[in-house]
């Protein structure tokens, strides 16, 4: 593992390493010609979402994403953006 990615927390007796690999969920915006604005998550197929504004949108778009990828985990999908989140203890 290379080192520069670790950061530590704690004392020198409560080590905890926190690995710098989340990955990015990217939101492309759009605004429709009605004025409403669209966010999208193109790394999760169906998270689109609808906004009167742009962080309205942007604020729908992550709540949907959380849900979808919740909904995964449930049914024991892989979700490979997320290896970096949940680490299990040896």
């Amino acid at each position: 593992m290379d080192e520069s990615a670790l950061y530590f927390i704690g004392g020198s007796r409560n080590c905890i390493a926190l690995r710098q690999e989340l990955a990015i969920m990217r939101i492309e915006l759009e605004q429709e010609d009605d004025g409403r604005w669209i966010a999208e998550m193109p790394e999760l197929p169906g998270v689109m979402a609808y906004g009167t504004t742009r962080n309205e949108a942007i604020c729908s778009a992550k709540v949907l994403a959380l849900r979808v990828m919740a909904d995964r985990l449930e049914h024991g999908e892989e979700l490979p953006e997320m290896n970096a989140v949940f680490v299990i203890a040896a």
